[in-house]
């Protein structure tokens, strides 16, 4: 057997084990920029002019300023700074979840934007206020609406999270590299890596489109009218 095909093998349960790691950040770090992203969609829509030009702002940095930049200007400068002694894992999923917060807000800020307005007046009708309007009829149909946008987004947020290895979060990435560093097949282990990722990122969009399929409501459609 070739040395690189053996030192695969080998190292595979190893490498698997970091996928467990990966996949903990991706899903926690989708589920905060869940979060995030709502409520800034809310907020783009509905707040004043002092919420959106802030939220606006913080759209702006983080999808302007590289993921690894965010890593290391939150890891090692802003929570020493505030002496929060976050472990790599929590301080990556931090910056994921806040930099796909900022993309989940376009995509939410869309599809409020895509609903038919009169729902804001039949809520009205019924004696609902803008909050609970906002609540039990605008949330459940944007969450439903964004699951395609997701698929890509999990992607992103999944690649991205091989930057976790940077700052010693024992993922994928990092437990590759320390097995290249030792054994010297460099080229097979970062196939198997790439491997590694395609299989996560193709489980991960197949149970995205599953959802929205579980989801999709029979004959309904939205259009943004006034």
């Amino acid at each position: 057997m070739p040395i690189a095909l053996s030192t695969v093998i080998d190292s595979l349960p190893y490498l698997l084990q970091g996928s467990f790691i990966t996949a903990g950040i991706v899903v926690s770090a989708m589920l905060l920029g869940l979060v995030i992203g709502v409520c800034m969609a809310v907020g783009l829509v509905f707040g004043n002019k002092c919420i959106q030009y802030s939220i606006t702002i913080y759209i702006w940095i983080f999808r302007g300023v590289p993921v690894v930049v965010l890593l290391f200007l939150f890891y090692f400068g802003l929570f020493n700074f505030l002496e929060l002694n976050f472990s790599a894992f929590t301080s990556v999923t931090i910056v994921l979840g806040m930099t796909t917060g900022a993309y989940q807000a376009n995509i939410f800020r869309g599809a409020i934007l895509s609903l038919p307005q009169g729902q804001f007046k039949a809520a009205s009708a019924l004696g609902m206020s803008n909050s609970q309007a906002i609540r039990n009829i605008i949330l459940p149909q944007i969450l439903r609406m964004s699951i395609p946008a997701w698929s890509n987004e999990y992607s992103i947020i999944l690649k991205d999270s091989a930057l976790a290895f940077v700052i010693g979060a024992p993922e994928i990435m990092a437990r590759t590299q320390f097995v290249a560093s030792r054994t010297y097949q460099h080229l097979s282990l970062y196939i198997a890596a790439g491997i590694i990722y395609f299989l996560l990122t193709w489980a991960g969009v197949i149970a995205l489109r599953k959802l929205e399929q579980s989801l999709r409501i029979p004959g309904y459609t939205h259009h943004g009218s006034n």
